[in-house]
């Protein structure tokens, strides 16, 4: 069976509800591919007529919404701690590094933290619990994760999918290479994030290191 084929046959509220899984268990802190997932779904959207674009974006912002939110009260009730057996349990998510280059943002930003965090691939796992974490008053955290839960899902759903109804002929006939574009694109989305962590650490250990006491032994 085409594969083209095979997707006409995939229950539309599948499609939902799977993405308003992912998107929320990301959400709430576990490294999950949620972009990977809406960009792929709204990509079917475009292709597919049983699949409702306004549907799926309801369902994306809804999932990323629920999901910081008890993210947030998981992130308030464990504080530090929780953070140190995420790093233990994901290293290559929640590593020290991750977690401080999270944490420099929230200080800057504060609650815009929360909403930029949303478009940013590696911070989406951080929003919630980190927000938490360090005792963000709710009624800010609530603002910012409801705007940016529904721009972001929503607003990523809208593109993609007008972009899928412009190349649906191409889309149509080479649905594979569609679905590995998405995959592609969310991939590399978080590989630029991670290597931007690396930068940030390699920064911070320089600024230590200059403030040790042997650096300052050997000024001297």
């Amino acid at each position: 069976m085409h594969i083209q084929e095979w997707l006409e046959t995939v229950p539309a509220v599948s499609v939902y509800l799977l993405v308003g899984l992912v998107i929320g268990l990301e959400s709430l802190g576990i490294p999950l591919p949620g972009e990977i997932v809406l960009v792929s779904a709204s990509i079917l959207a475009a292709t597919q007529d049983h699949i409702n674009p306004y549907v799926l974006g309801a369902c994306a912002s809804a999932g990323a919404i629920i999901g910081d939110s008890i993210g947030y009260l998981i992130g308030r009730k464990g504080g530090k701690p929780l953070l140190a057996w995420a790093g233990r349990k994901f290293p290559k998510h929640f590593g020290p590094d991750h977690v401080g280059m999270a944490e420099a943002k929230f200080d800057k930003w504060g609650m815009w933290a929360v909403f930029f965090g949303r478009f940013v691939a590696l911070l989406r796992i951080f929003a919630g619990p980190l927000a938490g974490v360090l005792k963000m008053p709710y009624w800010k955290f609530l603002i910012a994760n409801v705007l940016g839960g529904i721009i972001w899902a929503g607003g990523t759903t809208a593109l993609i999918y007008t972009v899928g109804l412009v190349a649906e002929p191409w889309l149509k006939r080479f649905s594979t290479w569609g679905l590995v574009a998405a995959v592609l694109f969310g991939i590399g989305s978080f590989l630029l994030m991670k290597h931007r962590a690396k930068k940030a650490a390699a920064a911070r250990e320089a600024a230590d290191l200059e403030k040790s006491p042997v650096a300052a032994t050997r000024a001297d």
